[in-house]
């Protein structure tokens, strides 16, 4: 098939992750992949094969005429309300079915009453949905076929031993993100006084906040804000555990990579976490909004190096077994099959 993948956007974060990733699955099993969208550079790098085509596009208006100009496609995996109506505006491409894939837990076009009707008739053109995950798909509109993102394997975890003694946070700062709670996990764990780091990397609106709390709680020097970092892979390698605070992720993608890496994760649970780590270590899970527990549980992690090595091995096998991207990819073949 020619896939062709489409984001109106020239950001990085997880939806192009998630394309990034999907578009080199779907290329090694001899598929034509084009991809629309996403920071150009980044994109590249991550995709970092010359059999796949990446275009720079980023407003609706731009990913509508580069996907009329890819009409003889296959099929148009669209990403985001946006990218649907890019290729509800696709004239020339209107015989290539379009398949919607679902990354947040909300139904399309709820800014305004204008965005939601404008939403709805782009959405005529959809022929089949994907939801990333059960969550998701039970709180969008229906049909959904859920099928969970994957990640790459890495290679065999450092022992806990080996890792130094960093707590990470990897996301974007951003309100919904809650960033604020891994910091108070961090502070209440006490962590902080017997040497340990809160690392945080990523940016957003809320940096400035989040330092000036780390400071009221009176571990601003433990707290080390590493801006947007490519090297997460890195990060994983050497943190000792993840913090994943977000109550309502619609999977976490972070969470998957930190398992393959055999890191463990302390998170809260809801959202896609009960389909990933609270599945496979609910012991690592916390009720919502009960930070002193999560940092009851940090607090164990970090002082029991035997228990995060058998921890780590056994989110890493799980996340092999169930989370990969090949998986992902062959089950998104499916649905695209199922409209072709």
């Amino acid at each position: 098939m020619r896939i062709v993948h489409a984001v109106c956007t020239d950001a990085f974060a997880g939806v192009e992750r998630h394309i990034a990733m999907l578009a080199v699955a779907q290329a090694d099993s001899g598929h034509e992949v084009v991809v629309v969208g996403g920071h150009a550079r980044t994109m590249r790098e991550v995709m970092d094969r010359p059999d796949i085509r990446h275009v720079a596009a980023s407003t609706v208006w731009e990913v509508s005429r580069a996907l009329g100009r890819l009409g003889d496609a296959s099929v148009f995996n669209v990403h985001m309300t946006s990218a649907e109506i890019a290729a509800a505006l696709a004239r020339r491409s209107r015989r290539v079915p379009v398949v919607a894939t679902r990354h947040f837990a909300a139904t399309r076009g709820r800014s305004s009453r204008a965005a939601g009707l404008v939403a709805r008739l782009a959405a005529r053109r959809i022929s089949a949905q994907i939801a990333v995950s059960r969550f998701v798909a039970d709180r969008i509109e229906p049909t959904s076929t859920v099928v969970v993102s994957g990640v790459a394997p890495a290679g065999e975890p450092r022992a806990a031993s080996a890792r130094e003694r960093r707590v990470l946070v990897a996301q974007r700062l951003e309100p919904e993100k809650q960033t604020a709670d891994a910091v108070r996990i961090f502070a209440a764990s006490g962590l902080a006084a017997e040497g340990w780091s809160l690392d945080v990397a990523g940016e957003g609106r809320q940096r400035r906040r989040l330092e000036s709390l780390a400071s009221q709680l009176g571990v601003g020097q433990a707290v080390r804000f590493l801006g947007h970092r490519s090297d997460t892979a890195e990060l994983m390698d050497r943190a000792a555990v993840l913090l994943a605070p977000r109550p309502d992720e619609a999977l976490g993608l972070t969470v998957l990579e930190a398992m393959s890496h055999g890191l463990p994760v302390v998170a809260a649970a809801g959202g896609g976490h009960l389909e990933t780590i609270c599945t496979t270590a609910p012991e690592t899970c916390y009720s919502i909004g009960d930070l002193t527990a999560a940092a009851s549980l940090l607090a164990e992690l970090a002082h029991d190096p035997a228990r995060r090595n058998a921890l780590g091995q056994r989110l890493r096998t799980a996340q092999l077994r169930h989370f990969s991207v090949a998986a992902q990819a062959a089950a998104t073949e499916a649905v695209y099959r199922s409209v072709l």
